[in-house]
Order: structure tokens, then sequence, then C-alpha cells
């Protein structure tokens, strides 16, 4: 059995390896910028990517590399407790859904929607690292961008269109990070990746 697994990792990696190494479909019209971080602001001459690198920055795509926390909350009031699995799988699949509206209802250019969901895909990656401790950050969230979730809809029931008044260098800022959680230093790094492994082997298989 777990020579039938190892197999399917390799085959993985292998399958994955060549995704990246294949040419991109999309290619901007604009000029890459220093190292080859490319600009998507009015990418292939869209308005509606107006303005998009001043979020995170040209060369910071997926918010990963000027990204600082200032944890302003960690302490015995704030502390994790286990839920029912499909009650934390209901909530996580209501944002997921709310992400798509969001992207197809107030985005009309599909190239736009791509990149922008993109975006947010490769982001939110970043928390994967945040969990295994492998990043430098903590596991936790920004609270006063949490704080903007009773927001999204105007009273009418439409989407909102109102300035939240932040930008991505702003995200971490005011990060609360729960305690209680069964880390362990000396074993976590191995079963988290672990279960890193097993979910990645179960997307491959979907």
């Amino acid at each position: 059995m777990f020579a039938k697994f190892a197999a399917s990792f390799v085959t993985l990696s292998a399958f994955a390896a060549g995704v990246m190494a294949s040419p991109v479909a999309y290619k901007s019209s604009n000029a890459l910028v220093a190292r080859g971080a490319p600009s998507f602001n009015n990418w292939g001459g869209f308005s509606s990517l107006d303005n998009f690198d001043n979020f995170y920055g040209a060369d910071d795509f997926s918010h990963s590399h000027n990204y600082n926390q200032v944890v302003v909350k960690q302490d015995s009031s704030l502390v994790c407790h286990s839920e029912t699995i499909t009650i934390v799988q209901q909530r996580l699949a209501v944002l997921q859904e709310m992400a798509k509206k969001i992207i197809t209802e107030q985005i009309c250019e599909v190239e736009t929607q791509t990149i922008v969901f993109q975006q947010y895909y490769s982001s939110l990656g970043g928390f994967s690292h945040d969990l295994g401790r492998s990043s430098g950050h903590s596991a936790g969230y920004d609270n006063s961008v949490v704080s903007h979730y009773g927001d999204f809809y105007n009273s009418d029931g439409s989407l909102s269109n109102s300035d939240f008044g932040f930008s991505g260098s702003d995200i971490g800022s005011n990060y609360y990070v729960p305690t209680g959680s069964n880390w362990v230093d000396s074993s976590s790094p191995g079963s988290v990746g672990n279960a890193y492994q097993c979910a990645q082997g179960a997307i491959y298989y979907s």
C-alpha cells in the first residue's frame, strides 16, 4: 500500500514539475519589470486592471515578499476550540462561494477575473506555510481586515462597492494569533508535512 502511494506521489511530483515547466498560455502585453516580475497595471489594455499593482506591489503578486506581521493579540482570551469538522467545512465553503460571487459579479472581463482569482488563490496558499511554521510567520489572521466581513452587502442585499480603506500592505499589521493548538516543535513539522502530502495526494486523485 505504501509503495503504491509512494509511486503515485512520484508521479504527481513529476506531473507538477512538468506543469511548472510548461509555457504560460497567457502573455502580458506589458514589458516585464526588474527580475521578471510582471506588471498587471492595465494588462492587455483592460482598464479594469488599472492600479492593480498598487494593492500588493508590482513585485509581490502573492503578497509573500513584503508581508510583515504585527501581533497585537496573543493571550488566554483568544483560544482556539474544536468544532465538528462539517461546521468548519460549511463556513469555508461559504467563503469560497463568496469569492466566486465577488469575482463574477464585480468583474466583467474574463481575463481580469482570471488574474484576480490567481492572485487570491496564491496569496491564500501562503497560509499553508504559516500553519507549518516554515514561513517565519504566526498562524493567525488580521482582525482589522476580518472586521469588514459584515460590510459585504448593501441594505438592499446587493454587493457593496464601498472602499474599505486598506491596501495589501496593511494586511498583517493588526494580527491576532489564537493559542491552544497542539503544535510541538520537535514533532509537529513532521506530522504537518505528512498531513500536507496526504492532502496533496487526495487532490491528485480528485
